[in-house]
């Protein structure tokens, strides 16, 4: 699938602030299942942009603005081919997960951070979630995901970055951020390494996944990626349950929201910030390519059978 991003935030001050510092992770990342075509930044007031790649493999779009101003407005736009991942369909033991050189790899994807610490609690029901999946990593990772998905209920601004996930998950609404991070952090609690991934998705409903038209208007979006011995990381989208496929555009991945944020910064001064953001995705290609089905379960969702396509470009 071929689409055209434009990501766009605006902070309008109520005095004026002397500098600002900031930080931008929106380029969308190219990896074996992506394919980034292209990808420029513009910035009012006018900066020098320094742009790099970070620890986790994220580009980072670096500026300052040390001339007063009463806003700031970033304006990201990205072309990006995108393909649905192959379904993962070979059980992999538990035991494999305790392979040494498997825990050395992925030490800081086992660990409890700022937004994924757990407690006896969580940790007791990803165990009991998974007890049953002795044979059968992946479906271990699916099943937690589909319980992240019932746990909570959709609904924004019923939570803050850096809520604790107890909490959250006590209160049982959230957005994207959480489903994710407790997602994290209940495969984390028995012992599978996972991931906070940042994007796009292309999609009429957040929560849906469904699609009406050529163009949406959006957000920014999160889902998890669980590593699987032998097999590689494991994309699941616990908000609602969609395939992660050729509707999502991947920018990048940490330990939690703190390492992929999409914009951040600090500024000088006294004036308080409005902000303004939004996401416009238009599909490019929308006679050759239908949007990924949605599924019963996140489990159905990785282990579905292959297209035709699929299986001939497996033998080639």
């Amino acid at each position: 699938m071929r689409l055209d991003i434009s990501y766009r935030t605006k902070f309008v001050f109520d005095s004026p602030v002397r500098e600002s510092q900031n930080e931008l992770r929106a380029c969308p990342a190219s990896d074996g299942r992506q394919r980034l075509l292209g990808y420029r930044v513009s910035v009012e007031p006018s900066a020098r942009m320094l742009s790099f790649t970070d620890y986790w493999g994220t580009r980072v779009d670096q500026f300052g603005i040390t001339d007063a101003h009463v806003a700031l407005e970033v304006t990201a736009e990205a072309s990006v081919e995108t393909q649905d991942p192959p379904t993962f369909s070979r059980q992999v033991p538990k035991g494999s997960l305790a392979d040494p050189g498997f825990l050395d790899r992925h030490e800081e994807y086992l660990k409890p951070t700022r937004h994924t610490r757990w407690d006896e609690a969580i940790a007791k029901q990803a165990r009991s979630l998974t007890e049953a999946d002795a044979d059968d990593v992946v479906g271990a990772a699916a099943h937690i995901g589909d319980h992240a998905a019932e746990r909570l209920s959709y609904q924004p601004g019923t939570t803050d970055i850096g809520q604790p996930i107890t909490e959250i998950l006590a209160n049982g609404t959230g957005v994207c951020q959480d489903y994710a991070h407790l997602a994290v952090a209940m495969c984390r609690s028995v012992g599978i390494p996972a991931r906070y991934v940042s994007g796009y998705l292309f999609s009429s409903s957040d929560r849906t996944g469904s699609i009406e038209g050529d163009i949406v208007r959006v957000q920014t979006h999160a889902w998890v990626e669980a590593a699987i011995p032998g097999q590689g990381w494991l994309a699941l989208d616990p908000t609602n349950r969609l395939a992660v496929g050729r509707q999502h555009v991947k920018i990048g991945h940490g330990r939690d929201y703190g390492d992929v944020p999409p914009l951040r910064g600090v500024y000088s001064g006294p004036g308080t910030p409005k902000l303004e953001a939004a996401v416009e995705i238009r599909r490019m290609d929308p006679a050759r390519q239908p949007p990924t089905p949605m599924r019963p379960s996140l489990l159905a969702a990785v282990r579905a059978p292959r297209t035709r396509d699929q299986q001939q470009q497996q033998q080639q």
